[in-house]
């Protein structure tokens, strides 16, 4: 047993300790970053932003902001970070739509349904994501016929090598641009390029297999009495689901599918392996090959990654706090 005096020292003893700790981790970083920035000058290897006013030199495919090949490398890194963020948008909304139909097709009574979604589940889910990119896009995308000869689909939308090609709206004048096939390609309307249909299907179809089991666990983690007092207070089965299962089972759902929103955010860097024009191939591939600023370049994309998923978790985290605060 420690007397009195001993146990008054042993908080001062630990702040002593941790002190120490840092002092020395600081001084360890500090060499670090001294000896890799003398190791640059030595190397005349960049080490600053000096390049991001530079001209770029390259042009950018799919771009949602003006770009062309005389404009800056800063430039060319929001049209990454652009194009990064519209894929983990689409992605997120397709796959949570897609997951929670299959989460609860898993529930079903129907034999034949269950067993469909189960199927589902365990093949999409345990097979490699990049497997998975790889198909769609060499095995699927690739094997389409030649705009001539494209796939016609509802709705003035084409489908052939080059790419998915729907309506768009103009605003001047205001209206909508139908693609129509002229020479040899298709005009008017918008391309989505097989580079983008091939990474966000995979993402959606990938994800949405964990977001079905997240999905069926939270509404059989709803106990059965809520749903016996519900009808016997008079609601039929979809207003059971709506106003009773429901909002216990988002408490069940919300943290885990935050996971799964991060996760689809992060495996869109795979795009790298199929030249979709996201950030990691933009930045950390193109810009880094020309300029040789390793250190800037990769910690900056490191940044935003760590950055958007901090900024995703705390949203959804206050969502979360939002959904407990209503169901007490």
């Amino acid at each position: 047993m420690l007397s009195r005096s001993e146990g008054g020292f042993a908080p001062t003893r630990s702040a002593l300790i941790q002190i120490a700790f840092v002092l020395v981790l600081a001084f360890v970083v500090y060499e670090g970053a001294a000896t890799a920035l003398a190791h640059m000058r030595a190397h005349h290897i960049p080490y600053d932003f000096g390049f991001w006013s530079q001209r770029a030199g390259f042009d950018i495919d799919q771009r949602l902001i003006p770009y062309s090949f005389t404009s800056t490398y800063g430039r060319a890194f929001f049209v990454g970070l652009l194009n990064t963020l519209l894929v983990a948008a689409v992605g997120i909304v397709c796959a949570s739509l897609l997951g929670f139909a299959i989460g609860a097709a898993r529930l079903s009574p129907n034999f034949v349904v269950a067993k469909c979604a189960a199927i589902y589940v365990e093949a999409l889910r345990n097979v490699p994501l990049l497997l998975q990119i790889l198909f769609w896009y060499n095995a699927v995308l690739k094997a389409l016929p030649v705009p001539r000869a494209s796939i016609a689909l509802p709705g003035h939308i084409f489908l052939n090598n080059r790419g998915l090609f729907v309506p768009w709206p103009t605003f001047s004048p205001l209206g909508i641009s139908i693609p129509v096939f002229h020479g040899f390609n298709f005009s008017g309307g918008t391309k989505l390029s097989p580079e983008f249909v091939a990474l966000t299907l995979s993402l959606i179809l990938y994800t949405a297999a964990f977001i079905a089991e997240i999905v069926r666990a939270g509404i059989a983690g709803v106990p059965k009495g809520q749903g016996e007092a519900a009808r016997a207070l008079g609601l039929n089965a979809a207003q059971t689901r709506k106003f009773v299962v429901v909002p216990q089972a988002l408490r069940l759902i919300i943290p885990p599918l935050t996971s799964q929103y991060l996760n689809l955010f992060k495996n869109s860097s795979l795009a790298v392996f199929i030249g979709y024009p996201d950030l990691v191939q933009i930045f950390t591939g193109t810009v880094l090959n020309q300029t040789g600023a390793a250190v800037p370049v990769i910690a900056v994309t490191m940044a935003v990654y760590l950055f958007v998923s901090l900024v995703g978790s705390l949203a959804m985290n206050l969502y979360n706090r939002r959904i407990l605060g209503v169901a007490r």
